[in-house]
């Protein structure tokens, strides 16, 4: 195999910017003008990256989706475009809302509390802080996710439950945990089986 290479002909000069020409020379206002569009999607993505959280690898990876969805979706030259689209759009919504921790904070629109701080009487000027449930509605919450409930109920999720099968802030906590959990997992899940097919 070697032997094959070593017998070909050298290019000369002339050789080589004819052949780049042909190739990408005469395309390459084509990429210029892509180049600068590119660099004007990505710079603010870019000018606010930082390099210790798990956060901006997901900024990068939405912003990433929302483009190709937008260019495969619009040039629909194939017969999954739009499907492949939808789907680059649910990856981006997930991303969104594990950004906003959207499942890990959904228990707390059920319930309210109040909190204070409460001097102490022991001379020092010290205070303890205090809280109270003034209405909550984990039923609710528990009718909405019945199956994540059922399996909390069932020793899952991020605390055993054993000795707090009362305690409904507990197992709310419980069900927005998995859920978060949840979201994460079908995103990748989605990527993983789909991402290859991603391309027009």
């Amino acid at each position: 195999m070697e032997d094959f290479f070593d017998d070909r002909p050298k290019l000369n000069l002339w050789d080589k910017i004819s052949l780049w020409w042909r190739f990408d020379g005469r395309y390459y206002h084509k990429f210029l003008k892509q180049g600068v569009r590119n660099i004007i999607y990505w710079f603010p993505i870019i000018w606010k990256d930082r390099h210790w959280d798990h956060g901006y690898i997901f900024t990068i990876l939405q912003h990433k989706l929302k483009a190709q969805s937008k260019e495969i979706g619009s040039k629909d030259r194939h017969t999954r475009a739009q499907y492949d689209s939808q789907k680059m759009n649910l990856c981006v919504k997930l991303i969104q809302k594990l950004q906003d921790d959207f499942y890990e904070m959904e228990y707390m629109n059920y319930a309210k509390d109040r909190h204070w701080f409460e001097p102490c009487n022991d001379g020092t000027g010290n205070s303890t802080w205090e809280s109270e449930n003034i209405w909550e509605e984990y039923d609710q919450y528990f009718r909405k996710y019945p199956n994540i409930h059922k399996r909390v109920m069932n020793g899952e999720g991020f605390a055993p439950i054993k000795g707090r099968e009362d305690d409904k802030h507990f197992i709310a906590m419980s069900i927005a945990h998995m859920n978060q959990d949840r979201a994460h997992k079908l995103l990748f899940k989605i990527l993983e089986r789909d991402i290859q097919r991603w391309w027009d």
